[in-house]
C-alpha cells in the first residue's frame, strides 16, 4: 500500500471509531494491550480518535516482561492512559478448580479474565471495548470465544495481518514491536505462527486466493487448511444458534 492510501486508510479508522463511539452514546474506548503490534496499533487509532476518552488496560498474566515493557513503551510514546492489572493470581486460584492441566483449555482461561477485566472498566467508564483482532485471525478462528473475541467493536477486523504491519508503521508503531514474533502470549516461548502451522504471510496469500476463487498457483495442503479451518470455526464468527420450536 502506498503511503496516501496508508493515510487515507487510518484517517477513515479514525473517523470510523468515533462514529462507532457516538453510536453506542458511549464515553470513551478501552482496550487490552499486549506489547503486540495489533493491539498497539488499535491503541494508537484510538487515542487519535478520541484523545484522553481512552483507556489501555495492561494485564499480565504469568506474562513475558518484555511484553508489558512494549505496552508500557507505547502507551508513553502516545500518551495514553493505562491501568495495570496483574491477573496471575488469580489465575493460579482459578486453574486449582479444575480436574485437568491440558494445555489449550488452561490458556484460554488467560484471554477469558482479561475480557472479565476490560469489560469492568468498560462498565465503569461507559466506554466500548475495542478489540484487537486482525482478519486473517478472525477467517480461521484464531482467537478465544468468548476471550479476546468478546469485545464491542473490531476495527482491525477488515485488515488482513500483512495490512496491519503496513499501517502500524506508518503511524509510528516501534519498530521492535513490528518484527517481533507475533503471540498471544498463551504459554512461555508460544507464538501465534507455529500455534497456526503457517506464517502469517502465507495464509494472507492463501485466504486473498480464496477471495478472488482463484487458487491454482497456491499449495493444494495449504488451501484446504485454511478452508477446513474456516468451516469448523464459523460458529465463533455468528450469534449462538437459537432452536424455533
Amino acid at each position: 500500500m502506498a503511503d496516501e492510501e496508508l493515510a487515507s486508510l487510518k484517517e477513515r479508522l479514525v473517523g470510523w471509531l468515533r462514529d462507532q463511539v457516538r453510536k453506542a452514546r458511549a464515553e470513551g474506548i478501552v482496550v487490552g494491550m499486549s506489547g503486540g503490534i495489533d493491539s498497539s496499533l488499535v491503541a494508537v487509532l484510538a487515542k487519535e480518535a478520541l484523545g484522553d476518552k481512552v483507556l489501555g488496560l495492561i494485564m499480565p498474566c504469568h506474562s513475558d516482561a518484555l511484553d508489558i515493557e512494549d505496552a508500557q513503551a507505547v502507551a508513553e510514546r502516545f500518551s495514553l492512559k493505562v491501568e495495570r492489572v496483574d491477573l496471575s493470581g488469580i489465575y493460579d486460584q482459578l486453574v486449582k478448580l479444575f480436574p485437568d492441566d491440558a494445555v489449550i483449555p488452561r490458556s484460554n482461561i488467560k484471554p477469558r479474565l482479561r475480557m472479565i477485566s476490560l469489560y469492568y472498566f468498560a462498565n465503569l467508564l461507559n466506554y466500548l471495548v475495542v478489540g484487537t483482532g486482525n482478519l486473517s485471525e478472525l477467517k480461521v478462528g484464531y482467537f478465544t470465544k468468548y476471550g479476546d473475541g468478546g469485545v464491542d467493536i473490531l476495527p482491525l477486523g477488515g485488515l488482513y495481518k500483512t495490512q496491519v504491519r503496513k499501517l502500524a508503521t506508518h503511524v509510528g508503531v516501534p519498530e521492535n514491536i513490528i518484527g517481533k514474533p507475533p503471540s498471544a502470549g498463551l504459554w512461555p516461548g508460544q507464538t501465534d505462527e507455529d500455534e497456526l502451522g503457517i506464517s502469517y504471510d502465507e495464509l494472507d496469500d492463501v485466504l486473498a486466493a480464496l477471495d478472488r476463487g482463484d487458487v491454482k498457483e497456491l499449495p493444494r495442503e495449504r488451501v484446504e487448511w485454511v478452508k477446513n479451518s474456516m468451516v469448523a470455526s464459523a460458529h465463533k464468527r455468528q450469534p449462538p444458534a437459537i432452536f424455533q420450536p
